[in-house]
């Protein structure tokens, strides 16, 4: 059995959007103070692992939150397009209740249908295949390697749904926190398995949020 590629996925930290449980999609909105606290512990934490490679999502609360990783370890950031978050159209900034009363049998079809598109946006679907593409370039890039992927929650479902191979269902039953570590390790292009999910351990002076 060859050496797994393993992959760390970092949730990004807390942001003014995250405080309110807004959907926060292609918003480029920055860290809060808690939220660079949290990137400063998740770094301290895996500054220790033998990360060869740190990769993020182009917008700055993912590319801040992997910046004291990097200065930690010495490695740059590398940004991947594909990483980003899904594109909520029109909901970006509402809450759940919000997008929901604004687009009643939309909203109800989206929480359970990875093909449903929120307006002017992206189905879970279109992300998940993305996320799948960049996957599959991570693994072919560091074999045998670790390599932390610094992104949000619906890119970071979707590689655990794809790493354990299950259904959409993961995608509304995974509570994800910010700043939350987990981990899959892929043994080439055939095998792959789920190692840890939404670890917060470091983290532990801040409440659930």
């Amino acid at each position: 059995m060859p050496e797994p590629t393993r992959i760390v996925l970092l949730r990004h930290g807390q942001t003014p959007l995250s405080i309110d449980r807004r959907y926060s999609g292609r918003a480029d909105v920055a860290l809060t103070e808690t939220g660079r606290e949290q990137a400063a512990r998740a770094a301290a934490r895996l500054a220790n692992w033998p990360v060869s490679a740190i990769i993020s999502s182009p917008l700055q609360r993912t590319r801040a939150t992997a910046e004291p990783l990097a200065a930690a370890t010495g490695l740059p950031v590398t940004v991947d397009e594909r990483l980003i978050e899904t594109d909520f159209g029109e909901w970006e900034g509402l809450t759940f209740a919000e997008a929901a009363r604004r687009d009643p049998e939309l909203h109800r079809a989206w929480v359970g249908d990875a093909g449903a598109v929120p307006p002017g946006g992206e189905s879970f679907a279109a992300t998940a295949e993305r996320v799948t593409d960049a996957r599959a370039s991570i693994v072919a890039e560091h074999p045998g390697q670790t390599v932390v992927v610094v992104s949000h929650v619906t890119p970071i479902k979707s590689m655990l749904r794809d790493a354990m191979r299950v259904g959409p269902e993961l995608l509304y039953g995974l509570h994800l926190d910010l700043a939350s570590v987990s981990l899959v390790e892929y043994f080439g292009a055939d095998r792959s398995v789920g190692r840890l999910v939404n670890d917060t351990s470091h983290l532990r002076s801040y409440p659930l949020d």
